[in-house]
C-alpha cells in the first residue's frame, strides 16, 4: 500500500495466494462503496455518499478475500492485525497506529447456561480484555492506522466513553493530538480513564448525538482541517475493526460459526460487522457456509433500533436516551437499518430491558463465569435470559454473547446492592457471632 495525496489511499491491484506463514499481502480493499445506492468512490476520508447521501463502507475484492487461508491467519501475531489480510488497511506492521488489540477470551458459560435453561452450549467472548478494556479498541486501532496512512496529523472522536478512553490511549502510544468529546454525565470511570492519558477531553452539556453533532459542525472548521473523527470522516475503515470480533470466535471456535449470537446494540455497528464478518470467512470458503442467527440486546432506556423491530419499520426513529447503560445511549444509531436487515435477514430478534433487569444481567455474568461486565454487558445478557424465556432464542443450539466493556467502568449502578456480605471485628469471638465458624 502506498500513500497517495492527503486524504486517499491507494492500494496495490495485483495478488497472489499468499504462502502459510508470509508476507501479508497488499491490502483487499478495492474502494468505498455506498450501501444505499451502490455508487463507488476510492479510498478516501469520507463517510456519506456524494450520489444520495448513504453510509459508505469499504469494498473488497472477492478474489483477494478468497486468497486468504486458515493457515496465513494462525501463522499471525495474537492480536486483530493476524487478520490483515481481510482489512483495508495495516498490512505492514511500520503502518499500524496500534495497541494491538484481540484475541480476548471466549469463556464457555456452562453455569450461566444451566440457570437459563441453554443446553447447546453458551460462550461469553469477552473483549473488556483489550488494552483500554472495551471492543473499542479494536475499531481505533484501524480507524487511527487509516488517518495515518490519510495524512492526518490529529485524531478525535465523539464518544459515550469507551471510545473516548481508546482515542486517548493511541494517541499517547504514538505522540499524536487527540480530542474527545463526551457528554458531561458520563460515567466517572470513563471520564477519568479518558483525562488520565493527558489528551484533549471536552466535556459537553448534552446527550451523545448533542456531542456528536457538535464534532460533525467541527469538522468542517480550518481549525480541524486536519483531524481525522474516527467515527465520522475516517469511519469506513473504524467500522471494520468490529469485524475482527466475528474472526476471532470462528477461530476460537475451531473455524466454525455459532448458531445464535447476542449483540448489544448502540450505533447498530457492532452487530453489523460481526456478521459480515461470518459472510466474508464463508464466502473465503475459510469456515463452511452454515446458518446463524444474530439477535440485538438494548436497553429500556434506548431502544430505538428495538422499537423499528417490533413494529416491522424499516426507519429507525430516533429517542432522547435514558437509564444507566449510557455506553449503548445513542438515540440516532447510524447502523439501525442496516442492524434490522440483518436480524431479520438471519430470523433473529431483538430484547430490551430496564435497569434492574441490566444491574441483575452484570450479577448473574460476574457470579456464574468470573466475568465482571459493565452495564452493556448487562444489557445483553439479561436480553439473553429474555429470549430463551420468551421462547425466541433456540436453547439447543450453540450461542455466544458479546461482553463489549470492563465493569469497573460502570461501578455506580452496583453500589447501592453489593458489597460486604459481613462485617465483623478482628476477633474469632466476632467471626462466630457473625456465623462465619460454629
Amino acid at each position: 500500500m502506498t500513500l497517495t495525496a492527503p486524504g486517499s489511499l491507494q492500494t496495490d491491484s495485483a495478488g497472489a495466494r499468499p504462502a502459510a506463514g508470509g508476507p501479508v499481502p497488499p491490502s483487499p480493499a478495492r474502494g468505498l462503496v455506498c450501501r444505499n445506492c451502490g455508487a463507488t468512490f476510492g479510498l478516501i476520508a469520507e463517510h456519506a455518499c456524494a450520489e444520495c447521501f448513504g453510509p459508505l463502507e469499504v469494498d473488497y475484492d472477492p478474489e483477494r478475500l478468497r486468497a486468504v487461508t486458515r493457515e496465513q491467519i494462525e501463522a499471525g501475531p495474537q492480536n486483530i492485525w493476524r487478520y490483515a489480510a481481510l482489512l483495508p488497511v495495516g498490512q505492514d506492521p511500520a503502518d499500524r497506529v496500534s495497541l494491538d488489540p484481540g484475541m480476548t477470551p471466549l469463556v464457555r458459560a456452562d453455569r450461566l447456561a444451566a440457570e437459563l435453561g441453554i443446553t447447546g452450549g453458551l460462550w461469553v467472548k469477552d473483549d473488556s480484555a483489550n488494552p483500554t478494556h472495551s471492543f473499542k479498541d479494536r475499531v481505533v486501532s484501524l480507524a487511527a492506522t487509516a488517518a495515518k496512512r490519510l495524512g492526518y496529523s490529529k485524531i478525535a472522536a465523539a464518544s459515550t466513553g469507551n471510545l473516548a478512553n481508546s482515542v486517548a490511549a493511541h494517541a499517547a502510544r504514538v505522540g499524536l493530538p487527540s480530542y474527545v468529546f463526551i457528554p458531561a454525565d458520563l460515567e466517572p470511570g470513563k471520564v477519568v480513564q479518558s483525562a488520565v492519558y493527558g489528551q484533549t477531553l471536552v466535556a459537553v452539556d448534552g446527550s451523545y448525538d448533542d456531542v456528536n453533532r457538535l464534532t460533525s459542525e467541527l469538522a468542517e472548521t480550518d481549525e480541524f482541517e486536519d483531524t481525522a473523527f474516527v467515527n465520522q470522516n475516517v469511519r469506513p475503515y473504524y467500522a471494520e475493526g468490529s469485524k475482527t470480533v466475528g474472526y476471532e470466535i470462528a477461530e476460537q471456535l475451531g473455524w466454525r460459526i455459532p448458531a445464535q449470537v447476542v449483540i448489544p446494540m448502540a450505533s447498530g455497528s457492532l452487530l453489523t460487522k460481526v456478521d459480515k464478518a461470518w459472510r466474508e470467512l464463508a464466502a473465503a470458503g475459510v469456515v463452511e457456509a452454515t446458518e446463524w442467527r444474530v439477535f440485538g440486546a438494548q436497553s429500556a432506556g434506548c431502544d430505538p433500533i428495538a422499537t423499528a423491530f417490533d413494529n416491522g419499520w424499516d426507519v429507525v426513529k430516533p429517542v432522547k436516551p435514558t437509564g444507566i447503560a449510557k455506553s449503548l445511549n445513542i438515540g440516532n444509531p447510524a447502523d439501525g437499518p442496516y442492524a434490522l436487515d440483518a436480524i431479520r435477514r438471519t430470523g433473529g430478534s431483538v430484547g430490551r430491558v430496564g435497569d434492574e433487569q441490566i444491574v441483575q444481567g452484570i450479577r448473574d455474568l460476574a457470579r456464574t463465569t468470573g466475568v465482571f461486565a459493565e452495564t452493556a454487558g448487562g444489557v445483553t445478557v439479561a436480553v439473553l435470559r429474555q429470549l430463551v424465556e420468551d421462547g425466541r432464542l433456540d436453547p439447543t443450539k450453540e450461542t455466544v454473547v458479546l461482553n463489549t466493556g470492563e465493569g469497573l467502568k460502570t461501578l455506580d449502578p452496583l453500589e447501592p446492592v453489593v458489597g460486604p456480605t459481613h462485617r465483623v471485628e478482628p476477633s474469632l469471638r466476632s467471626a462466630r457471632a457473625a456465623g462465619l465458624i460454629g
